[in-house]
């Protein structure tokens, strides 16, 4: 099997390591990602915002400082989304209303990192509203996948994962509300990380001229080229502790999701995956393909469309006029509530869900919003919008899910979903690690 890899840069864990041994210094590792930024982005598009001498500045005082003992981050340069307020800087969210929307202070997510030592060089192109799988704005234009600049790297966190990708940076910060994090992860052929709904502040992530009122089912995580990249971003981000327990994946339970009532899979990533699930199976896995205890994923879906088309709406009519009642979002979230004790009882019999990331890898660029058009899958166009239903199936119940790059499609990398009982975040991505380190044995 060949996972498609641009780079052999190292990890941030591997900078960190580095930095603190000796061998490398803080400014040393800044100047070295701006100029692989300089170097490679002008194809792709998509570090968007630099703020190289403010980084140069902080690198030069973290090394006449030295480390210290809760920096696990210390020196290593890394960018964040356009959407996260970087002081000094606008926050568009990719809208041309929006330029000047200057940020007077850091989001919390980039004031912790840099309290753990993070060199921030600047933010990465998103979509306009971050309501696209493309990362295509009129303020900074369109980013290109690294792996073939015709595609999309995915979005909203598409230059995110354009720029982890392509070996600019590390690591990065991303949203998800519709698998905007885990989208360009599978696009890209990266790894990234949907959290537990509400385990990482939103404030100073909000959109432009908001005060960053937590969205319903929104949340914000890492992207990075590892599992151990993943799991230290995460750690210096929380706002409270999350469960820890290992899971070997001998004797593991999984229950493999490839297909729902409203969308299917390209059957060539439906083969990657079973694939996947058969090296799980060699390896002493217990892989399950169907169960009763899985939700009506259907009517779970239609709900979560209702949910995240108020939430991104900010309540406003839908297209047809249509608006939702405060009765109507009561009910959406007993809905909600009861949706998850059922996924509870799900991860009472299995200890990992796997899944699709989207039907597909990478499409071509479209000129509109991909989920107001078709997508072509095994060569028939097909509505791009039930796709959504792979996001949903995490995010409407506020499961944590980590995307792992499994192999090739056509060229093209594709990932998997490690989907797990809420609060269970460490759990996935050591999850994932496991499957990682067998696909690479």
């Amino acid at each position: 099997m060949s996972i498609l890899s641009l780079t052999t840069e190292p990890t941030a864990t591997e900078i960190a390591a580095d930095i603190a041994s000796g061998r490398l210094s803080a400014l040393e590792a800044a100047e070295s990602a701006i100029a692989r930024i300089e170097a490679l982005d002008g194809p792709i598009n998509a570090v968007i915002v630099h703020d190289f001498e403010s980084a140069r500045a902080a690198a030069k005082r973290l090394d006449e400082a030295g480390p210290k003992g809760d920096q696990p981050l210390f020196g290593v340069p890394m960018t964040v989304k356009e959407s996260f307020d970087l002081a000094g800087h606008p926050s568009t969210w990719g809208l041309e209303h929006a330029r000047n929307n200057v940020a007077k202070s850091d989001a919390v997510v980039v004031q912790r990192l840099k309290r753990a030592g993070a060199v921030i060089l600047g933010k990465t192109n998103v979509p306009p509203d971050l309501a696209d799988w493309q990362s295509n704005n009129p303020v900074y234009g369109r980013t290109n996948n690294p792996h073939d600049h015709g595609r999309s790297p995915g979005g909203s966190s598409g230059g995110a994962a354009a720029a982890v990708s392509a070996g600019m940076v590390p690591c990065e910060f991303g949203s998800d509300i519709g698998g905007s994090i885990r989208v360009p992860a599978h696009f890209c052929g990266i790894w990234g990380h949907k959290p537990t709904f509400d385990v990482i502040s939103l404030e100073g992530h909000g959109y432009p001229g908001t005060d960053s009122a937590s969205p319903a089912l929104g949340v914000c995580g890492p992207l990075a080229r590892s599992a151990d990249d993943l799991e230290l971003l995460l750690d210096v981000t929380l706002d409270h502790p999350l469960v820890r327990r290992d899971v070997p994946l001998k004797g593991a339970r999984y229950l493999l999701i490839d297909e729902q009532p409203m969308v299917g899979c390209a059957s060539a990533y439906r083969a990657e995956l079973d694939r996947v699930a058969g090296r799980i199976e060699d390896a002493g896995g217990q892989v399950e393909r169907r169960s009763e205890l899985i939700p009506d994923l259907e009517a779970a879906h239609e709900s979560y469309l209702k949910m995240l088309n108020i939430a991104m709406a900010g309540g406003l009519p839908a297209p047809d006029g249509t608006q939702a009642t405060v009765r109507d979002w009561f009910d959406l979230c007993d809905i909600q509530a009861r949706v998850y004790r059922q996924w509870r009882d799900l991860f009472g019999s299995f200890d990992f869900v796997l899944a699709p990331v989207s039907a597909t890898p990478a499409f071509p660029h479209h000129p509109g919003q991909i989920f107001q058009s078709n997508i072509a899958i095994d060569g028939v166009d097909l509505p791009a919008g039930p796709q959504l239903a792979w996001a949903g199936i995490a995010t409407f119940p506020g499961l944590p899910s980590t995307v792992l790059p499994v192999g090739t499609v056509d060229d093209l990398p594709v990932g998997m979903q490690v989907i797990g009982d809420r609060l269970q975040d460490f759990q996935t991505i050591d999850g994932a690690r496991q499957i990682a380190a067998l696909l690479d044995s």
